[in-house]
Formats: structure tokens, C-alpha cells, sequence
């Protein structure tokens, strides 16, 4: 039995996804095509089907060992959770890599290794590739009978760890100071005014600063999530280390946040309906044009967070504003540089709520 799905890519357009599934003695063979047009998967579903109908094809179709990029592609096509931008980046990226054309069952570990070592990047990055191709090494055998081997992946990642080809992430330190921040709300502000339908950057970074919120959850808040009475937010699929789909918590917003809020006009179902893409694009590029060195958007959230802790906020305080369900993983955030509020009387705060 076949089915045809249409799903909308990243760039608007529409792929058909054919699926044939046929059972014998008990056992179900998958396979899947995804193509531009209708007609063509149609037209290639029947044909599957009517050549797996003949005695013996479907044995001779579960001995194929299919090449990792096949393997990789099964993976992002049935997974029933919604794959992250970054994993599903670096998966397209490792299909490009002569180790997605070898045979799932002839890769080992050095072959991994060799791999790793190709790419261009920081340990840290090159560790994030070799993640995500474990989840692939992790269910391939057990889900597909794939003959990728995880015990190989485990044994690359160990030597690649050991040998400082890979690496985990560096905790981040950097927070920024009152001066960058009136640097980059002066430079936004101007360009809406230059440009009205410009982006309204001022408004979202003084919001991320305040609210703590990443820049993903930042655009995905709507009206209908903001209970003023009782101060506080909604935040839909909040990133969590095991479940980043359907982790929705309710937060608490400090009245700075809400005074940005309000002053957003309510023509759209989200309070700020933009883009990550677009969001770090304008903050990176106004860092650069302003000289503010090594500034990521994300740096946002850790000031905001520092900043309650400043002002002498307690854990559990804390954590009911930044959504951390797990108060040993605010430690990194009380390093106190000073006590008290930095942000009491700062201008920018009203000039980032006026300015349109």
C-alpha cells in the first residue's frame, strides 16, 4: 500500500513524498522517495509496488545496504519529531561528504575519524556533526536493519574526543555593557527612522534582555499567550535538552519586558513576527558596522539572567523568569559583577518603548 504527502520546503515550494510499505511473512519493507511533482512520485510508487509484488524482490530489496546519505535521508523523512534547523543543516551538509556515498555496513570508525578531521570549524563545531551522525549510527540497525555499526561511531567519538578533534561547547561569559547596548539601540533606531518598515531591532533586543527569552521563542509569542493580569507568558516548544517540541511553560515577565510588549502593535497573531534568520542577521551586522566585538544576540539572555541574580533574586525566582527547569544549571550564571540594578533609570528602556 502507497501513500503520497506533500510537504512545504524551506524555500516555499512544495516536495511530494512517495511511501511504499509491503508485508510479507510478518515483516514490513519501507521505502520512500521524495520528488517536485506528483505525477512523478505517483508514477514511481506503482512501479515500486508492482516490482515488489514479483516472488523474492522483497528479500533482495532488505539485502541492499543502502549508502549512509540513504540512511540519513530515511532518518529526517520518518522522524515524527520535528528535527532542529541546526541538526537538519548538518545533516544536508554531511551528505555532501564521500563518506555519505560508502555503504552503511563497510564505514568504521576510522573512516569517522577521517571525516571529522575534513572538517573546517572549531572542536566544538566539529563535536555538534559528530552528535547528531550518532543519532543516525543509534537506530539505523535496530529500526531499518541497516548495517551501520554504533559501537564504530562510539569508538570515533571516543579517539576524535582524546585526540582534540572534537571538543564540547566553551560556556559563553560574555555579557554586553550599557554602552554597546545604547550603541546598537541608537543605530536601530535611526534606520527606522530612515526606513519605517525596518524591523523594529531596538524593541527585541531590550525585550530578549528583559524577558530572558531566546531569540526562537522571541517569535514565536503571541497575543493570545500574554496573561498581563497575571504577568506572564506563554512560551511554546521551550528548547529542552530532552523534549524541545510541545515543551510549553508558562513564565514570569519582569514589567520591563511587558512595557516593550504593549508597545508592539497587535496587527499580527505574534507579538514580534519576524525571523531568527532576520534577528541574528541585523544583530551581527550592527555589531560589525559598530565595532562591538564578539556580541552574540544569545548573550542577551545571559545578562538578563545575570541581572536578577544582581539585584538579589533567588534561584527559584530566577528560574520561574528564564523557564530553567533545573536550578543546578543557573550556577553559571551567578558570577556577580556588581549588586544592586545597572538598569535602574536607563534611558534606553524608555526610548526602546516610544520609538515606533
Amino acid at each position: 500500500m502507497g501513500t503520497i504527502t506533500a510537504r512545504k520546503r524551506k524555500d516555499g515550494s512544495v516536495g511530494y513524498m512517495a511511501r511504499v510499505r509491503v508485508m510479507r511473512d510478518g515483516a514490513t519493507y519501507h521505502e520512500t522517495e521524495t520528488f517536485d511533482r506528483r505525477p512523478a512520485a505517483t508514477a514511481w510508487m506503482k512501479k515500486r509496488e508492482r516490482e515488489l509484488a514479483i516472488p523474492g524482490a522483497i528479500a533482495g530489496a532488505v539485502a541492499i545496504d543502502p549508502t549512509l546519505a540513504k540512511a540519513i535521508e530515511r532518518y529526517t523523512e520518518d522522524s515524527i519529531k520535528a528535527i532542529g534547523r541546526t541538526k537538519a543543516q548538518v545533516l544536508k551538509t554531511i551528505k555532501n561528504y564521500d563518506i555519505a556515498n560508502m555503504p552503511c555496513s563497510t564505514i568504521k570508525s576510522r573512516d569517522i575519524i577521517e571525516f571529522l578531521q575534513s572538517l573546517t570549524g572549531k572542536p566544538q563545531t566539529v563535536g555538534n556533526y559528530a552528535s547528531h551522525l550518532a543519532a543516525i549510527f543509534a537506530i539505523a540497525r535496530p529500526m531499518w536493519d541497516y548495517r551501520l555499526d554504533e559501537q564504530e561511531m562510539k569508538d570515533a567519538i571516543k579517539v576524535a574526543r582524546r585526540m582534540g578533534i572534537i571538543s564540547r561547547s566553551v560556556q559563553r561569559n560574555r555579557r554586553p555593557t550599557l554602552e554597546e547596548l545604547d550603541q546598537l539601540l541608537g543605530h536601530f533606531i535611526e534606520r527606522r527612522k530612515k526606513v519605517p518598515q525596518a524591523m523594529p531591532m531596538h524593541k527585541v533586543i531590550v525585550f530578549a534582555l528583559f524577558s530572558t527569552r531566546r531569540q526562537e521563542e522571541i517569535t514565536r509569542i503571541g497575543w493570545k499567550d500574554f496573561q498581563k493580569e497575571h504577568r506572564r507568558i506563554l512560551v511554546r516548544d521551550m528548547k529542552h535538552p530532552g523534549e524541545k517540541i510541545g515543551n510549553d511553560m508558562w513564565v514570569d515577565l519582569p514589567d520591563e519586558a511587558i512595557r516593550i510588549m504593549e508597545s508592539m502593535p497587535r496587527s499580527k497573531t505574534e507579538i514580534f513576527p519576524y525571523s531568527t534568520d532576520a534577528i541574528t542577521a541585523n544583530f551581527t551586522r550592527a555589531c560589525r558596522l559598530l565595532d562591538i566585538e564578539d556580541l552574540h544576540f544569545h548573550d542577551l539572555r545571559h545578562e538578563g539572567i545575570s541581572r536578577l541574580f544582581e539585584m538579589g533574586r533567588n534561584i527559584p525566582h530566577v528560574a520561574a523568569v528564564s523557564g530553567h527547569r533545573s536550578w543546578v544549571s543557573l550556577k553559571r550564571y551567578t558570577h556577580i559583577r556588581e549588586t544592586g540594578d545597572k538598569y535602574a533609570g536607563w534611558a534606553g528602556l524608555q526610548l526602546a518603548v516610544e520609538t515606533r
